[in-house]
């Protein structure tokens, strides 16, 4: 695990609190985008205040309806909650019963391409197999609004195959593709390892729907049939955080082994190693050889070392915070913050790194260009970001 001696990491943390630092700090900038390296500055420091909206018990995630005043929001334990501006925070009925234990239990939502038209919303959560086996799932339904919300025709298009012992790495991230085509759904590996490798699971992988839960006919592997045929990139251990950019690549974030969390370009067919190759070690120490002794699997644009456990990835396009035009956003569980990162075309750069003190499991962006985050736990908090002056 790299450490910083005492000195630089008091001189980089200079360097990080700037949200847009002059040009005598490119090589620091340099150094931390090649290396683990990046230290957090403090949150006084931060081009913004933090105002508390709303409380959730274990939130997971959130998205925003249209105009922006009400939002969807998971609970993992197995709730879906309507937050609204300015009124009572709601439960919705009609929510899939879901295993919720270890990692387990309710996980994204997010609308459908036509949702202002159809009410269409798409969500993931976990089920219970047979016997100890647990997979996820991801289904669709229409949301009911009103006084009393509900889902209606709740239906299941796509599950891990195969279900797995154990509660952890499930991911179960979804993200539309910008023309509303197709649906991406992050599948981790479930903490076996070898299923990131093995094209017969959608375990570690990337998966590419049509809308309905059937194959594209131009996925990568759609010639194989099976599940073999739903895979867009494999090599991924858990993946937390799934994103397009404003020029419609696809951008995820997951956690690596102990140290090398990673962010990563999603490219078709592209395999991105694990547990082949990791810039971390297995948590029992045996290590993991590097990325570079491997060219011929995709590394990943940034990583971290020590971990910062990543949660949540949005891109920002907006406005509001200066210098963050073109930016990913990215939550920090272990490492209690929000981070920064400046997108160049099909580059990344490490930007910012602030120390909330709280575990930060879910960043959106609404559509006036503020940045909303859900902190984690059973005392999880919605944050907004307001912007300085």
């Amino acid at each position: 695990m790299m450490k910083l001696p005492a000195l630089a990491l008091s001189a980089a943390m200079i360097v990080a609190a700037c949200s847009t630092g002059p040009a005598s700090n490119a090589a620091d900038n340099a150094r931390f985008d090649a290396s683990g390296e990046q230290p957090a500055a403090p949150l006084a420091d931060a081009p913004f205040t933090v105002e508390t909206a709303a409380a959730f018990d274990e939130p997971w995630a959130m998205t925003f309806l249209p105009g922006g005043r009400q939002a969807l929001v998971t609970e993992r334990a197995g709730k879906l909650k309507l937050w609204q501006e300015d009124g009572p925070v709601l439960d919705v009925a009609g929510v899939p019963p879901v295993a919720y234990g270890g990692q387990g239990g309710f996980g994204d939502v997010i609308l459908a391409p036509d949702f202002a038209t159809t009410g269409t919303i798409y969500l993931s959560w976990v089920e219970a197999g047979d016997g100890d086996n647990f997979g996820a799932v991801v289904g669709t339904a229409k949301l009911v609004q009103g006084d009393a919300p509900r889902l209606d025709g709740l239906r299941i298009i796509w599950k891990q195959d195969p279900k797995v012992p154990g509660r952890g790495h499930f991911s179960h991230r979804l993200a539309f593709s910008p023309d509303g085509k197709h649906l991406f759904i992050t599948s981790g590996e479930r903490q076996k390892f070898d299923p990131a490798q093995d094209m017969k699971a959608n375990l570690g992988k990337v998966v590419r729907l049509n809308p309905d839960g059937s194959v594209p006919a131009d996925n990568p592997f759609a010639a194989q049939g099976g599940v073999t045929a739903q895979i867009w990139s494999l090599g991924h251990r858990n993946l937390l955080g799934l994103t397009f950019d404003g020029a419609g690549r696809l951008w995820n974030q997951e956690m690596g082994p102990k140290g090398g969390d990673e962010v990563n370009l999603v490219e078709r067919g592209a395999n991105y190693g694990y547990p082949i190759v990791s810039n971390g070690d297995h948590y029992d120490g045996k290590p993991i050889p590097e990325h570079a002794t491997r060219p011929e699997f995709a590394a990943p644009k940034l990583w971290w070392n020590p971990s910062v456990s990543p949660g949540g990835l949005a891109w920002y396009g907006g406005d509001l915070y200066p210098g963050w035009q073109n930016s990913l956003l990215m939550g920090a569980l272990s490492g209690q913050g929000l981070i920064r990162m400046r997108v160049d075309g099909d580059r990344l750069h490490k930007a910012d790194r602030w120390d909330f003190g709280t575990r930060i499991r879910e960043v959106e962006v609404r559509e006036d260009g503020s940045v909303w985050l859900l902190s984690d736990g059973k005392d999880g908090k919605l944050l907004k970001l307001v912007p300085k002056g």
